[in-house]
């Protein structure tokens, strides 16, 4: 797949403003105490992050900025709502450690990919559906304290978060694998040189 450098188009521009939901989703939860909106931006993030990609691919506008951008704002929303949750005491520390650990080990082989002129990881489906189920749970738990369906949501935040936490380690081995393919190949190449 050939990605267009633009940098103005409709699908960067919709990421642009899922972006500004991040810190607009943190004031909210946890400056205003304000579950319902913070859940109404969670929301409208996800939706966005969707949309995002199908826009791009229906107008041919797939950019290099996208796919670079998309991931990194996807990552940027698990890591501020799992520290919210965190600091709100809605989700345990092994979970958040778990989560870090996995993308700062990839923003490491990333920087190492970057600095042989390899690029980014391109985004898989599994990737996706790891942050699907990411994003689907912590709404579940941002809720889960404030309602008399508490447990229910408990349960359901915690169904989507395992199943995202196990995607999210298979697809972290599986860059892992992919990376550290691809650096032999180029040690190779270079040897042959």
């Amino acid at each position: 797949m050939a990605l267009r450098s633009e940098f103005f188009t409709l699908p960067n521009a919709i990421t642009g403003v899922r972006a500004l939901g991040i810190p607009i989703f943190l004031y909210t939860y946890l400056v205003l105490n304000n579950v319902a909106l913070s859940l109404i931006v969670l929301v409208v993030g996800a939706v966005s992050d969707y949309f995002d990609g199908k826009v791009a691919r229906l107008l041919n506008q797939e950019t290099a900025l996208g796919a670079a951008l998309d991931p990194a704002i996807d990552r940027a929303y698990i890591l501020a709502t799992i520290l919210a949750l965190l600091i709100k005491e809605k989700i345990p520390w092994w979970l958040v450690l778990v989560l870090i650990g996995r993308d700062l080990w990839l923003a490491a082989l990333l920087l190492i990919r970057r600095a042989l002129k390899q690029g980014v990881f391109e985004v898989t489906f599994l990737g996706k559906a790891a942050t699907f189920n990411l994003l689907y749970a912590f709404p579940f738990f941002l809720v889960a304290g404030d309602s008399g369906l508490s447990s229910i949501f408990t349960i359901a935040g915690w169904t989507f978060a395992i199943w995202g936490v196990g995607l999210y380690l298979i697809t972290g081995a599986q860059y892992t694998y992919i990376a550290l393919r691809e650096i032999a190949h180029k040690d190779i190449a270079e040897r042959e040189i």
